[in-house]
């Protein structure tokens, strides 16, 4: 007969619930509410709980959690496109975020996503029980919004108007002035910019602040060259840029786009910082390593996860309603692409 023996389970069955309580000489009540987070178990109890079913290697049985809940433990992703770093790296922050809170996460893409398009994710996601969804989408048309209150609890990641739902930004257009301010600050008379795609809120948002550093100093605006984020769209904005004379400093929308931006001056036997220098967005991984180290503004993508779940969460969990718009800033991260002008 198998049977709780010593720290373990005789014969090769999985440990139980039951198994974890007669262990730590508590009801399977006690243990549930443990597993749960409930609050009413004394901490000394709830850890005693946690050590035995470390011991066993116990893994609580998330279906039955969730029915036993009314829940799936499941929220959903509505993204674009996660080739590119930002949405890449607030996904993997998502879900590690969910892991940790015992949840799983579905990740849905859209295509050239419009109301119809964001509306159907949403529908399907519904069907398939999830709790609730994070908007990982950054595009500023209108029919790309959800109505409000949309039809499953929501947060959204850069998507959308303060008031219609949760949303967590980073503050972009305090990046990109800090930013231009930077290069300003090194004694260049003024900056270029190679902005995003006008249809997306940070990219809009960095123009935005690229002239706020501009005008407060009451320097020249040139006009500004859009990519489409990827390093070939920089390499090809900067071919533009760069057929004016006088170019010292460039502020850049992304990490990516200002790789493209090295190559171009490269192939012009320009020099970085010597000759231009050069601000990126993001602070990519590996825009430490471009040549030279890129100086950048890093946003907190971890903290973006964190906060988008821990706001979704507890929506989900106690039913609450809510709109919260919470800001983060991000930081200037100085390496050796900017330096002051050499004549």
């Amino acid at each position: 007969m198998n049977d709780v023996v010593g720290g373990g389970v005789a014969g090769n069955r999985a440990p139980t619930l039951s198994d974890v309580a007669k262990l730590a000489g508590v009801s399977t009540m006690t243990v549930s509410r443990v597993i749960n987070g409930h609050a009413k178990v004394a901490d000394r109890t709830r850890e005693r709980v946690r050590e035995v079913m470390a011991s066993l290697d116990y893994q609580p049985n998330m279906l039955a959690r969730g029915l036993a809940s009314g829940r799936s433990r499941s929220i959903g992703v509505l993204t674009v496109d996660t080739t590119l770093y930002g949405p890449r790296a607030a996904l993997r922050a998502i879900e590690k975020s969910a892991s940790e809170r015992d949840y799983t996460v579905t990740i849905t893409h859209l295509t050239d996503p419009d109301r119809t398009v964001v509306e159907r994710g949403v529908s399907l996601l519904r069907q398939r029980a999830t709790d609730g969804v994070i908007l990982l989408q950054p595009l500023m048309s209108d029919a790309a919004l959800l109505p409000s209150p949309p039809p499953l609890p929501l947060v959204a990641i850069h998507a959308g108007v303060p008031g219609q739902y949760p949303l967590v930004t980073v503050d972009n257009r305090l990046g990109a002035r800090l930013a231009t301010e930077h290069l300003l600050g090194l004694g260049h008379r003024t900056v270029w910019h190679i902005s995003g795609p006008q249809d997306w809120y940070e990219s809009v948002e960095r123009l935005r602040g690229w002239q706020d550093g501009l005008r407060a100093v009451g320097a020249e605006e040139p006009e500004p060259v859009s990519g489409d984020w990827s390093a070939a769209s920089g390499y090809a904005a900067a071919n533009r840029v760069l057929d004016h004379p006088g170019v010292t400093a460039i502020f850049v929308a992304n990490d990516a786009m200002a790789l493209g931006v090295l190559h171009a001056m490269s192939e012009r036997d320009l020099r970085c910082p010597d000759d231009i220098s050069l601000v990126g967005f993001d602070d990519d991984p590996e825009a430490e390593y471009f040549s030279p180290g890129l100086t950048t503004i890093r946003q907190d993508f971890d903290e973006i996860g964190r906060l988008s779940v821990g706001l979704l969460l507890d929506v989900i969990e106690t039913g609450a309603t809510t709109r919260q718009h919470l800001v983060l800033e991000p930081e200037l991260v100085v390496r050796k692409s900017a330096a002051p002008p050499s004549a």
